[in-house]
């Protein structure tokens, strides 16, 4: 497998986090998991081949455009065959730019994007398909995505307040509580919490928590620390707190999780 990661045009880059490739050059099964990120994505196939997606060894083959909704519990996926997959990565709290419909309705799946998002993204899909080189690809995800921010421009005030939230709860000290930050906003934690689910399909305490386990995760993969010392580094009261979170969001123990070529470190929003 080979993946590269590409930088959107400007007046893109505070929505999209980055676009990527990832190739699969052989004719072989190749089988791995996805774990929380806290990012949502859609994918093109480009490819010949095809992709699948499960839980428990019931797989489904995945639609030609994907979209990954918020991944909480692990999820299995494979290649099988000589694919292409040419995605974007959007920030936690900014899909919404492409989606009328609750982010929420998404989460731990991955649905159709054609039913979502309509015509002009089957059109998309047919130019990209057509494209001669990576270059016009790219070129053709910034003008698509360019257009969809001119018409989210009326969202964006609610928009600037949960980007705000966000970026305060990145902070590996944060540990205020919803209702302190709601009112840094001028805003009830009620109405917090319905606009961080509107946008981000997580509420605040999930996605923090996924934010720390994230956190935890690349220094897992570094294997230079003591689980007491990832624990803390990234966030945690003690070590049995950080275990039982490592758990539930992969369903090993740390010491026993091998993060080599783990798409879960290629998708974590804190690279």
């Amino acid at each position: 497998m080979t993946y590269q990661e590409f930088t959107p045009a400007e007046d893109l880059r505070a929505f999209v986090k980055c676009y990527y490739v990832c190739e699969y050059d052989t004719n072989t099964i190749v089988h791995d998991k996805a774990f929380a990120t806290g990012c949502m994505e859609v994918m093109f196939n480009l490819g010949g081949g095809s992709f699948q997606t499960g839980r428990e060894n019931r797989f489904d083959t995945t639609p030609g455009i994907e979209l990954w909704g918020q991944i909480i519990t692990p999820l299995e996926f494979k290649s099988l065959g000589k694919n292409k997959m040419l995605g974007i990565r959007f920030y936690p709290h900014t899909a919404s730019i492409m989606l009328n419909d609750r982010i929420d309705i998404f989460n731990d799946h991955v649905s159709d994007f054609r039913a979502a998002a309509g015509a002009d993204v089957l059109h998309l899909h047919e130019q990209l398909l057509n494209a001669p080189s990576l270059q016009q690809q790219l070129a053709l995800l910034d003008s698509f995505l360019l257009k969809k921010l001119i018409a989210f421009q009326k969202r964006r005030t609610k928009f600037q307040v949960v980007h705000n939230v966000i970026t305060d709860m990145r902070d590996v000290d944060f540990c205020d509580n919803i209702q302190r930050v709601a009112s840094r906003y001028g805003i009830s934690s009620r109405y917090l919490q319905k606009l961080f689910v509107e946008y981000t399909g997580l509420s605040p305490k999930l996605y923090y928590k996924i934010n720390r386990f994230q956190r935890s995760l690349i220094l897992t993969g570094n294997h230079e620390e003591s689980l007491t010392s990832i624990a803390y580094q990234a966030g945690y009261f003690d070590q049995s707190h950080f275990v039982r979170d490592f758990r539930l969001f992969t369903g090993f123990s740390p010491s026993a999780f091998n993060t080599k070529d783990s798409s879960a470190i290629l998708a974590s929003p804190n690279r």
